[in-house]
Formats: C-alpha cells, structure tokens, sequence
C-alpha cells in the first residue's frame, strides 16, 4: 500500500522541469520497444506501469515516428483503452498535458502539442465510456480541446521521417471525444463547435490534403446527434463558418485559394456526411448546407 502511495504521490507532483528528461523512459532500447509492442504494451505491475506513462510523455516531443507515435502514443492508448491506468494516474497525466498546452516549451519540431491533444482525446475517452471526472475537470478539457483546435497555426501534416504532426485531425479528435460525452451541456458543445468552424478555412493555412476537412466534421456530426441545436442555432453556426471565406472579389492569391478550397472541401464533406448518416435527424441538416454551397463564389 506504501509502494502505491508513493508512487501516486510522484506521479502527481511532477513539475515541469521533471518531465524533460531524456526520451526514451527508463533506458528503453529500439529493440526493448520492439518486444513491449510486441506484447500489447502489458506491463503487470501498475506501479511500473504508471511510472513508463509519465515517463513516456517526454518521448511526445519525440521527432522519430518510432518513439513519438509507436512508443508514447500507441502505448498511452492502449493503457488507457484497456483500463490499466488508475484514475489518480489519469488524472495527474491530464493536468500535465493541459499545462505543457497551455504553456508549450520549444519544440522546433511541432510535434509535442498534436500528440498532446491526441493523448488527452484518449484520456477524453476514458471519462466517456466510464465517468471518473467532476464538472470542473470535465470543463479544463473542454477549454482545453477549444483553446487547442482553434489556436493550431503549425497545419504541418505528413513530412517523410518525421512522421506526422496534424494539429487541426488531432485537435478535431479531442473535440469529437468530449462531443461524444452524455454529460457535456449545450455551452460545452457550443464551444466546441466555435473551435471547429475557426479551423475550417484559417486566414494563412495551407489547402488541407491530409484528411483535416473529415476530421473536422465528425465531432459536428456528434454534436449534433446529441439533439441539443435547433435549426436557428445550426443555421447560426453554418453562418460563422461561412464567414470565413474570402469575398467573391478577392485577388487571387494563394492564401485567398486556399480558403476557399478549405472551406468548400469541408461543406462537401459535411454535406455528404449528413446526407448517408442514415439518421432521420442529422438527415434534416441537409438542406442548410446544400444552400450554403450553391450561394458560395
């Protein structure tokens, strides 16, 4: 029981300092990670086992694939997916990410911040299938997942070696994970639908080709199935998301293109989403967006 304590005790006091210790956690070798994948990432002893996840948030900031996605996240998820962190583990690693987003150490790579927001999706998760969270922590995730998917400006993708960054796919699952959540209210949702539509088409972002525009639709469809917004309030937010597109007598310049490339791939997307949902209700919302496409420039 002392053991226990102790090691919940370190894990929750943590400071900042602490968690830029080298990656990889506890001396672990290309070949050691081989084998712990090999296993599902089963570790029997929770004390060693919650010890490797705080460690493992160091290996985020990772700028090898290898240690940052096959290492930190795959073995994050799979604790939490399988139950095997405790809620005080849990809760210490969700404080420590939405710290390090809130006040980001350099990362000349881009990489901690997406894996950051991808990992708190999946503690998101946990709180879903099973509630542990009060209103109050609920809600910092909420700020969290807003303040991160509408603040993205590193719209980095896919870079060969360097694997994966996609802050708005990653942003945009965190937002669907709490979108998912029962106990969120209507303001909460509504939060995080403003996220959604301020990364839709971002004055300076690149055409998005990695798969940003469905991302970005999924925790809209989630929002929506939850039955809380009424036509005015879904006319009212296609409105805001429409405002983002450039005036039919822009100049044409790169940034202008993208734009509108960005925000007529997302209503094509959500407009195709609605259409197959294969729900009566999310079906209704059709018509708005149709509309909203014959009227772009």
């Amino acid at each position: 029981m002392r053991r226990r304590s102790l090691a919940l005790v370190a894990l929750a006091s943590l400071s900042a300092p602490a968690l830029s210790a080298a990656c990889p956690p506890l001396g672990l070798d290309a070949e050691g990670l081989a084998a712990l994948r090999a296993r599902d990432f089963v570790i029997e002893d929770a004390d060693r086992r919650e010890a490797m996840a705080v460690q493992w948030l160091d290996c985020l900031a990772s700028p090898d694939p290898a240690w940052r996605d096959g290492g930190a996240y795959e073995a994050l998820s799979a604790w939490l997916r399988g139950d095997a962190l405790r809620p005080e583990a849990r809760q210490a690693l969700m404080e420590r990410l939405i710290e390090s987003l809130r006040t980001p150490a350099p990362d000349p790579d881009g990489v901690r911040a997406p894996f950051e927001a991808l990992v708190l999706a999946e503690i998101a998760r946990t709180d879903r299938i099973a509630p542990w969270l009060d209103a109050a922590q609920r809600q910092r995730l909420v700020d969290a997942a807003a303040g991160y998917l509408a603040g993205v400006r590193d719209w980095r993708g896919f870079e060969p070696g360097i694997g994966w960054r996609h802050g708005v796919a990653h942003g945009a699952d965190f937002a669907m994970q709490l979108a998912l959540n029962p106990a969120l209210d209507r303001a909460q949702l509504d939060r995080l639908l403003e996220a959604v539509a301020a990364q839709v088409a971002p004055q300076g972002a690149p055409p998005y080709t990695h798969g940003e525009a469905e991302r970005l639709v999924r925790p809209v469809l989630f929002a929506l199935q939850r039955g809380q917004h009424d036509e005015a309030a879904w006319l009212a937010w296609l409105a805001t998301v429409v405002a983002a597109a450039p005036p039919a007598d822009a100049p044409t310049e790169a940034t202008m293109l993208a734009r509108r490339h960005n925000l007529r791939v997302f209503l094509f997307v959500l407009h195709g989403t609605l259409a197959t949902s294969g729900s009566p209700a999310l079906e209704a919302r059709v018509p708005a967006v149709a509309d909203v496409l014959r009227r772009m420039p």
